[in-house]
Protein backbone atom coordinates (compact mmCIF):
# COMPACT_ATOMS: atom_id res chain seq x y z
CA UNK A 1 0.00 0.00 0.00
CA UNK A 2 2.84 2.40 0.81
CA UNK A 3 4.35 1.75 -2.62
CA UNK A 4 1.01 2.48 -4.29
CA UNK A 5 0.58 5.73 -2.35
CA UNK A 6 4.12 6.82 -3.21
CA UNK A 7 3.52 6.12 -6.91
CA UNK A 8 0.26 8.11 -6.84
CA UNK A 9 2.03 10.99 -5.10
CA UNK A 10 4.75 11.06 -7.75
CA UNK A 11 2.13 10.93 -10.52
CA UNK A 12 0.38 13.96 -9.02
CA UNK A 13 3.72 15.78 -8.75
CA UNK A 14 4.58 15.00 -12.37
CA UNK A 15 1.13 15.99 -13.63
CA UNK A 16 0.95 19.35 -11.82
CA UNK A 17 3.29 21.38 -14.09
CA UNK A 18 1.64 19.89 -17.20
CA UNK A 19 -1.80 20.82 -15.89
CA UNK A 20 -0.89 24.40 -14.98
CA UNK A 21 0.91 25.12 -18.25
CA UNK A 22 -1.89 23.54 -20.31
CA UNK A 23 -4.66 25.44 -18.47
CA UNK A 24 -2.87 28.72 -19.13
CA UNK A 25 -2.41 27.88 -22.80
CA UNK A 26 -6.06 26.84 -23.06
CA UNK A 27 -7.15 30.36 -22.05
CA UNK A 28 -4.69 31.86 -24.54
CA UNK A 29 -5.99 29.71 -27.39
CA UNK A 30 -9.61 30.33 -26.42
CA UNK A 31 -8.90 34.00 -27.14
CA UNK A 32 -7.67 33.06 -30.62
CA UNK A 33 -3.91 33.32 -29.98
CA UNK A 34 -1.54 30.41 -30.60
CA UNK A 35 1.50 30.70 -28.35
CA UNK A 36 4.11 28.03 -29.09
CA UNK A 37 6.50 29.60 -26.59
CA UNK A 38 5.21 27.65 -23.59
CA UNK A 39 8.46 25.70 -23.29
CA UNK A 40 10.49 28.92 -23.26
CA UNK A 41 8.25 30.53 -20.64
CA UNK A 42 8.40 27.41 -18.46
CA UNK A 43 12.19 27.24 -18.49
CA UNK A 44 12.43 30.96 -17.70
CA UNK A 45 10.04 30.45 -14.80
CA UNK A 46 12.18 27.54 -13.60
CA UNK A 47 15.44 29.50 -13.60
CA UNK A 48 13.79 32.63 -12.20
CA UNK A 49 12.11 30.70 -9.41
CA UNK A 50 15.22 28.79 -8.46
CA UNK A 51 17.44 31.86 -8.62
CA UNK A 52 15.15 34.02 -6.49
CA UNK A 53 14.64 31.22 -3.97
CA UNK A 54 18.36 30.53 -3.76
CA UNK A 55 19.36 34.18 -3.38
CA UNK A 56 16.68 35.07 -0.83
CA UNK A 57 16.40 31.74 0.98
CA UNK A 58 12.61 31.79 0.54
CA UNK A 59 10.85 29.36 -1.84
CA UNK A 60 7.75 31.57 -1.73
CA UNK A 61 9.66 34.51 -3.16
CA UNK A 62 11.03 32.06 -5.73
CA UNK A 63 7.47 31.08 -6.62
CA UNK A 64 6.45 34.71 -7.14
CA UNK A 65 9.57 35.30 -9.24
CA UNK A 66 8.74 32.30 -11.42
CA UNK A 67 5.25 33.66 -12.09
CA UNK A 68 6.62 37.13 -12.85
CA UNK A 69 9.29 35.75 -15.18
CA UNK A 70 6.74 33.78 -17.19
CA UNK A 71 4.39 36.77 -17.37
CA UNK A 72 7.15 39.15 -18.52
CA UNK A 73 8.33 36.69 -21.17
CA UNK A 74 4.76 36.27 -22.45
CA UNK A 75 4.41 40.06 -22.57
CA UNK A 76 7.24 40.11 -25.11
CA UNK A 77 5.27 37.62 -27.21
CA UNK A 78 2.10 39.72 -26.85
CA UNK A 79 3.84 42.90 -27.99
CA UNK A 80 5.27 41.16 -31.03
CA UNK A 81 2.12 39.35 -32.14
CA UNK A 82 -0.70 41.62 -30.98
CA UNK A 83 0.78 45.10 -31.32
CA UNK A 84 3.19 44.46 -34.21
CA UNK A 85 1.12 41.65 -35.83
CA UNK A 86 4.04 39.29 -36.36
CA UNK A 87 3.46 35.66 -37.24
CA UNK A 88 2.34 33.84 -34.09
CA UNK A 89 3.93 30.49 -34.94
CA UNK A 90 7.33 31.95 -35.80
CA UNK A 91 7.28 34.27 -32.78
CA UNK A 92 6.36 31.46 -30.41
CA UNK A 93 9.12 29.24 -31.70
CA UNK A 94 11.60 32.11 -31.40
CA UNK A 95 10.44 32.69 -27.84
CA UNK A 96 11.15 29.06 -26.97
CA UNK A 97 14.64 29.20 -28.46
CA UNK A 98 15.32 32.48 -26.68
CA UNK A 99 14.11 31.08 -23.37
CA UNK A 100 16.23 27.95 -23.63
CA UNK A 101 19.36 29.93 -24.43
CA UNK A 102 18.77 32.77 -21.98
CA UNK A 103 17.92 30.43 -19.10
CA UNK A 104 21.12 28.49 -19.68
CA UNK A 105 23.12 31.71 -19.44
CA UNK A 106 21.25 32.97 -16.36
CA UNK A 107 21.54 29.64 -14.56
CA UNK A 108 25.26 29.12 -15.07
CA UNK A 109 26.08 30.03 -11.46
CA UNK A 110 23.19 27.99 -10.06
CA UNK A 111 24.31 24.60 -11.36
CA UNK A 112 25.00 22.24 -8.46
CA UNK A 113 23.73 24.67 -5.84
CA UNK A 114 21.23 23.48 -3.18
CA UNK A 115 17.71 24.69 -3.85
CA UNK A 116 14.82 25.85 -1.72
CA UNK A 117 11.89 23.44 -1.69
CA UNK A 118 8.29 24.39 -1.03
CA UNK A 119 7.11 22.38 2.00
CA UNK A 120 4.25 19.92 1.67
CA UNK A 121 1.00 20.63 3.43
CA UNK A 122 0.68 18.98 6.85
CA UNK A 123 -2.71 19.14 8.59
CA UNK A 124 -2.64 17.37 11.97
CA UNK A 125 -5.20 14.57 12.09
CA UNK A 126 -5.87 14.64 8.34
CA UNK A 127 -2.49 14.05 6.73
CA UNK A 128 -2.02 10.95 8.90
CA UNK A 129 -5.21 9.28 7.63
CA UNK A 130 -4.20 5.97 5.98
CA UNK A 131 -3.89 6.06 2.17
CA UNK A 132 -5.96 9.17 1.42
CA UNK A 133 -4.33 11.42 4.03
CA UNK A 134 -1.10 12.05 2.14
CA UNK A 135 -2.86 12.07 -1.23
CA UNK A 136 -5.46 14.70 -0.28
CA UNK A 137 -3.88 16.65 2.57
CA UNK A 138 -0.13 16.17 2.21
CA UNK A 139 0.67 17.54 -1.23
CA UNK A 140 2.75 20.58 -2.12
CA UNK A 141 0.91 23.95 -2.31
CA UNK A 142 1.15 24.19 -6.11
CA UNK A 143 -0.84 20.95 -6.44
CA UNK A 144 -3.82 22.61 -4.76
CA UNK A 145 -3.29 25.76 -6.82
CA UNK A 146 -3.46 23.67 -10.01
CA UNK A 147 -6.80 22.10 -9.03
CA UNK A 148 -8.26 25.45 -7.98
CA UNK A 149 -6.97 27.05 -11.17
CA UNK A 150 -8.66 24.41 -13.31
CA UNK A 151 -11.99 24.92 -11.52
CA UNK A 152 -11.67 28.71 -11.76
CA UNK A 153 -10.91 28.65 -15.50
CA UNK A 154 -13.83 26.29 -16.11
CA UNK A 155 -16.17 28.60 -14.19
CA UNK A 156 -14.81 31.72 -15.89
CA UNK A 157 -15.07 30.42 -19.44
CA UNK A 158 -18.50 28.85 -19.23
CA UNK A 159 -20.29 30.63 -16.38
CA UNK A 160 -19.35 34.29 -16.72
CA UNK A 161 -20.09 37.00 -19.27
CA UNK A 162 -16.41 37.89 -19.68
CA UNK A 163 -15.64 34.22 -20.34
CA UNK A 164 -18.30 34.18 -23.05
CA UNK A 165 -16.76 37.35 -24.50
CA UNK A 166 -13.32 35.73 -24.53
CA UNK A 167 -14.64 32.66 -26.34
CA UNK A 168 -16.47 34.85 -28.86
CA UNK A 169 -13.19 36.63 -29.64
CA UNK A 170 -11.55 33.28 -30.30
CA UNK A 171 -14.37 32.26 -32.61
CA UNK A 172 -14.56 35.52 -34.59
CA UNK A 173 -12.40 38.46 -33.64
CA UNK A 174 -13.84 40.58 -36.46
CA UNK A 175 -17.41 40.14 -35.25
CA UNK A 176 -16.36 40.80 -31.66
CA UNK A 177 -14.58 43.99 -32.74
CA UNK A 178 -17.65 45.11 -34.69
CA UNK A 179 -19.69 44.76 -31.48
CA UNK A 180 -17.30 47.09 -29.67
CA UNK A 181 -15.33 44.45 -27.77
CA UNK A 182 -11.70 45.37 -27.08
CA UNK A 183 -10.14 42.36 -28.77
CA UNK A 184 -6.50 43.33 -28.27
CA UNK A 185 -7.03 44.06 -24.56
CA UNK A 186 -8.63 40.68 -23.94
CA UNK A 187 -5.88 38.93 -25.84
CA UNK A 188 -3.14 40.78 -23.97
CA UNK A 189 -4.63 39.71 -20.63
CA UNK A 190 -5.04 36.14 -21.85
CA UNK A 191 -1.45 35.87 -23.09
CA UNK A 192 -0.04 37.30 -19.86
CA UNK A 193 -2.22 34.92 -17.83
CA UNK A 194 -0.95 32.00 -19.90
CA UNK A 195 2.62 33.16 -19.39
CA UNK A 196 2.13 33.44 -15.63
CA UNK A 197 0.77 29.89 -15.59
CA UNK A 198 3.74 28.64 -17.63
CA UNK A 199 6.11 30.41 -15.24
CA UNK A 200 4.34 28.83 -12.27
CA UNK A 201 4.68 25.43 -13.93
CA UNK A 202 8.40 26.03 -14.40
CA UNK A 203 8.70 27.15 -10.79
CA UNK A 204 7.11 23.87 -9.71
CA UNK A 205 9.89 22.00 -11.49
CA UNK A 206 12.73 23.86 -9.76
CA UNK A 207 11.07 24.37 -6.36
CA UNK A 208 9.15 21.10 -5.88
CA UNK A 209 9.74 18.41 -8.49
CA UNK A 210 13.55 18.60 -8.42
CA UNK A 211 14.59 21.53 -6.18
CA UNK A 212 17.70 22.36 -8.13
CA UNK A 213 18.66 24.03 -11.39
CA UNK A 214 19.48 21.86 -14.40
CA UNK A 215 19.76 23.31 -17.88
CA UNK A 216 16.81 22.34 -20.12
CA UNK A 217 15.07 20.81 -17.09
CA UNK A 218 11.63 21.29 -18.67
CA UNK A 219 12.56 18.42 -21.03
CA UNK A 220 9.78 19.09 -23.53
CA UNK A 221 6.97 19.51 -21.00
CA UNK A 222 5.91 22.74 -22.67
CA UNK A 223 5.29 20.89 -25.93
CA UNK A 224 3.33 18.20 -24.10
CA UNK A 225 1.21 20.95 -22.50
CA UNK A 226 0.44 22.30 -25.98
CA UNK A 227 -0.60 18.81 -27.10
CA UNK A 228 -2.76 18.48 -23.98
CA UNK A 229 -4.86 21.47 -25.02
CA UNK A 230 -5.65 19.80 -28.35
CA UNK A 231 -6.13 16.43 -26.63
CA UNK A 232 -8.67 18.06 -24.31
CA UNK A 233 -10.55 19.74 -27.18
CA UNK A 234 -10.10 23.06 -25.36
CA UNK A 235 -12.08 21.84 -22.31
CA UNK A 236 -10.55 22.44 -18.84
CA UNK A 237 -11.78 19.22 -17.20
CA UNK A 238 -10.32 17.20 -20.06
CA UNK A 239 -7.01 18.99 -19.57
CA UNK A 240 -7.09 17.82 -15.94
CA UNK A 241 -7.69 14.22 -16.97
CA UNK A 242 -5.10 14.36 -19.74
CA UNK A 243 -2.43 15.87 -17.47
CA UNK A 244 -2.75 12.98 -15.04
CA UNK A 245 -2.69 10.43 -17.85
CA UNK A 246 0.54 11.92 -19.19
CA UNK A 247 1.87 12.24 -15.65
CA UNK A 248 1.24 8.53 -15.12
CA UNK A 249 3.08 7.71 -18.34
CA UNK A 250 6.00 9.94 -17.28
CA UNK A 251 6.30 8.31 -13.86
CA UNK A 252 5.55 4.85 -15.23
CA UNK A 253 8.64 4.85 -17.41
CA UNK A 254 10.78 5.87 -14.41
CA UNK A 255 9.44 3.05 -12.27
CA UNK A 256 9.85 0.63 -15.15
CA UNK A 257 13.54 1.50 -15.29
CA UNK A 258 13.82 1.14 -11.49
CA UNK A 259 12.22 -2.31 -11.61
CA UNK A 260 14.76 -3.41 -14.20
CA UNK A 261 12.34 -4.18 -17.03
CA UNK A 262 14.49 -5.52 -19.90
CA UNK A 263 13.75 -2.63 -22.27
CA UNK A 264 16.37 -0.06 -23.32
CA UNK A 265 16.23 2.96 -21.02
CA UNK A 266 16.19 5.27 -24.04
CA UNK A 267 12.98 3.61 -25.23
CA UNK A 268 11.36 3.97 -21.80
CA UNK A 269 12.41 7.63 -21.57
CA UNK A 270 10.75 8.34 -24.91
CA UNK A 271 7.36 6.95 -23.81
CA UNK A 272 5.83 10.33 -22.79
CA UNK A 273 6.70 11.80 -26.19
CA UNK A 274 5.52 8.70 -28.05
CA UNK A 275 2.26 8.90 -26.12
CA UNK A 276 1.92 12.53 -27.21
CA UNK A 277 2.34 11.59 -30.88
CA UNK A 278 -0.13 8.70 -30.61
CA UNK A 279 -2.75 10.91 -28.96
CA UNK A 280 -2.41 13.63 -31.60
CA UNK A 281 -2.72 11.07 -34.39
CA UNK A 282 -5.87 9.61 -32.85
CA UNK A 283 -7.39 13.06 -32.36
CA UNK A 284 -6.64 14.10 -35.93
CA UNK A 285 -8.72 11.18 -37.21
CA UNK A 286 -11.88 12.71 -35.72
CA UNK A 287 -11.94 15.90 -37.76
CA UNK A 288 -15.54 16.71 -36.85
CA UNK A 289 -14.79 16.82 -33.13
CA UNK A 290 -11.62 18.83 -33.69
CA UNK A 291 -13.25 21.42 -35.93
CA UNK A 292 -16.27 21.73 -33.64
CA UNK A 293 -14.22 22.79 -30.61
CA UNK A 294 -11.28 24.59 -32.23
CA UNK A 295 -11.48 28.40 -31.89
CA UNK A 296 -12.13 29.58 -35.44
CA UNK A 297 -9.74 32.55 -35.20
CA UNK A 298 -6.91 30.56 -33.64
CA UNK A 299 -3.53 31.77 -34.90
CA UNK A 300 -4.99 34.51 -37.11
CA UNK A 301 -3.55 38.01 -36.67
CA UNK A 302 -5.94 40.84 -35.87
CA UNK A 303 -5.33 44.48 -36.70
CA UNK A 304 -8.22 46.74 -35.60
CA UNK A 305 -9.45 49.43 -37.93
CA UNK A 306 -7.97 52.79 -37.11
Amino acid sequence: MDITVNILLTVATAATPLLIAAIGELVVERSGVLNLGVEGMMIMGAVGGFGAGYLTGSPWIGLLAAIAMGALFSLLFAIMTLSLATNQVATGLSLTLLGLGLSGMMGTNFVGQPGQRLPNLDIPGLTSIPVVGRLLFGQDPIFYISIALTAAVMWFLFKTRKGLTLRSIGDSHSSAHALGIQVIRYRYLSVVFGGACAGLAGGHLSLVYTPQWVENMTAGRGWIALALVVFASWRPWRVLAGAYIFGAVWIGQLHAQAFGIPVPSQMLSSLPYLATIVVLVLISRNKRLTMMNTPASLGQPFVPDR
